[in-house]
């Protein structure tokens, strides 16, 4: 009866433990002002690669026909259909090849030249917000270990404050809020970077196509008519 007795004294005294934990939103929080600025960044990473993938997308479809009848209209004669076809095509290749066709009668080398500028400039309006999306993607990781860091000076800041006092669960409460930055600014990084190649892949492609499109139309200036 003794020993019964000691082992229930023993479990009635002894403290429920309480798990302790965390939302999403109370972490989000936590991690203090650096947060809101990764969102931000987050925000306009993400209307960047939706915006570019959209208009290279569209950049991208071609009509298959459209080289054919560029074609049939130069052999028959009818530049003027060629060029009204190019103008109500929106494409950077019906642009290209429009600007070709509207320096006819100059040296073939200078319509090169020009088709090759025209093909920069569209290259160039793709790639228009590129450099913004690959500065989000160094910058958040860099941003993130900056509010990591200001986090751990804080609560050393703290810890000195407390002195003797110093309880351990203050200190690692601290610390993980500090490391919630860096959670955010890597999570943002990554994502930003691969946002970043999956656009480069596309216009990579885009440019391709351009350089197909310019050799092809070379080809049939070059091309005596039969």
């Amino acid at each position: 009866m003794i020993l019964s007795d000691i082992l229930l004294q023993g479990t009635a005294a002894t403290p429920a433990v309480e798990e302790a934990t965390m939302s999403l939103a109370d972490l989000y929080l936590a991690g203090g002002w650096v947060m809101y600025i990764i969102t931000l960044l987050s925000f306009v990473a993400l209307y960047i690669f939706i915006e570019r993938y959209l208009l290279i997308q569209k950049a991208t479809k071609i009509d298959a026909n459209f080289m054919n009848r560029i074609k049939d209209y130069m052999y028959e004669g009818k530049v003027d259909a060629a060029l009204q076809l190019c103008k109500s095509t929106n494409s950077p290749q019906a642009r290209m090849i429009e600007k070709g066709i509207s320096r006819l009668g100059r040296p073939l080398n200078d319509v090169s030249a020009v088709i090759e500028n025209v093909g920069r400039l569209e290259i160039y309006k793709l790639e228009k917000r590129f450099p913004t999306l690959a500065t989000i993607a160094g910058a958040a990781p860099l941003l993130g270990f900056f509010g990591t860091v200001i986090g751990m000076v804080q609560a050393f800041y703290e810890m000195s404050l407390a002195g003797n006092s110093l309880e351990l669960s203050t200190l690692s409460g601290g610390i993980y809020t500090a490391l919630i930055t860096t959670v955010g600014g890597l999570i943002l990084g990554i994502l930003a970077y691969f946002g970043y190649n999956a656009l480069v892949v596309r216009v990579e492609h885009v440019v391709f196509q351009l350089e197909a499109t310019s050799v092809e139309f070379m080809d049939i200036l070059n091309e005596p008519v039969k």
